[in-house]
C-alpha cells in the first residue's frame, strides 16, 4: 500500500512538473501552423513517439468542439504521460502492442462510434523507432475512418539519448505544427498500409 500511495504520489508530482516546463517552453516560443482543423468526421491521429511532448497544444488549434484519447502504455511512464494529457483535457485510453492491446483495440472501437478520435504513437511504446504497429491500420479500416499525420519541428531544441530520440523544444525557438489532409488505408492490405503510412508520416 505505502509504495502504491509513493507511486501515485511521484506520478502526480511528475505530471505537474511537466505539464508546468510544456507550458513555459509553449509560451515563449513562436509558433506556426501549417494544414486545417480536423473534419467533423472521426479519425486516427498519427506522431512519432520521439514527438510526443508538445503534442497536446495542437489540440487547442485543430480540435475545437471535437474529442480525441490518446493510446498509452499501462507502464508507470505512461501513467505520467496520462497524467499531463488529463491537465490538457485530453482523454486516454490505457494499453499498448505489448500490454493489454485488445482492451485498447475494443474502447478504441468504441470511442470511435462515439465520435472520438483516436490518437496514437505507431512506433511507441518501445520502438523500433519510426516503425508502424498493426494497430493503427487494424483501427482505421475496421471503423472505415481516414488517418491525419501529425508533426512538428523546432528550429532549436534538446534531444534526449532515449530510444524514440524525444526531443523537446528550447525556449524562444520557433515550433511549426503540421497536419496532414486525410488519406484512407481501406482495401489495403496490411503491409500496404503500413508503407503509405510510414511514407506520409517522412513526407508530413
Amino acid at each position: 500500500m505505502e509504495k502504491s500511495f509513493k507511486d501515485r504520489l511521484f506520478i502526480k508530482f511528475a505530471g505537474v512538473v511537466i505539464f508546468c516546463i510544456l507550458w513555459i517552453v509553449y509560451l515563449t516560443c513562436k509558433k506556426k501552423f501549417i494544414g486545417k482543423p480536423v473534419s467533423k468526421e472521426p479519425c486516427v491521429v498519427l506522431f512519432w513517439h520521439g514527438k510526443l511532448a508538445m503534442f497536446p497544444f495542437i489540440f487547442k488549434r485543430w480540435w475545437q468542439g471535437k474529442s480525441a484519447k490518446v493510446i498509452i502504455s499501462d507502464h508507470k511512464d505512461g501513467r505520467v504521460i496520462s497524467t499531463v494529457s488529463s491537465y490538457f483535457g485530453i482523454g486516454t485510453i490505457r494499453g499498448s502492442s505489448s500490454k493489454g492491446a485488445l482492451k485498447a483495440l475494443l474502447q478504441a472501437f468504441r470511442e470511435i462510434k462515439a465520435g472520438v478520435d483516436v490518437v496514437i504513437t505507431p512506433d511507441g511504446p518501445r520502438g523500433p523507432r519510426h516503425s508502424i504497429s498493426d494497430g493503427c491500420v487494424v483501427i482505421s479500416q475496421k471503423m472505415e475512418v481516414n488517418i491525419v499525420i501529425l508533426k512538428y519541428t523546432a528550429t532549436n531544441f534538446w534531444q534526449f539519448k532515449s530510444w524514440d530520440k524525444m526531443i523537446l523544444p528550447k525556449p524562444f525557438s520557433t515550433i511549426t505544427y503540421t497536419l496532414s489532409e486525410p488519406f484512407s488505408v481501406a482495401h489495403l492490405g496490411l503491409d500496404e498500409a503500413k508503407e503509405l503510412i510510414a511514407k506520409h508520416m517522412q513526407e508530413s
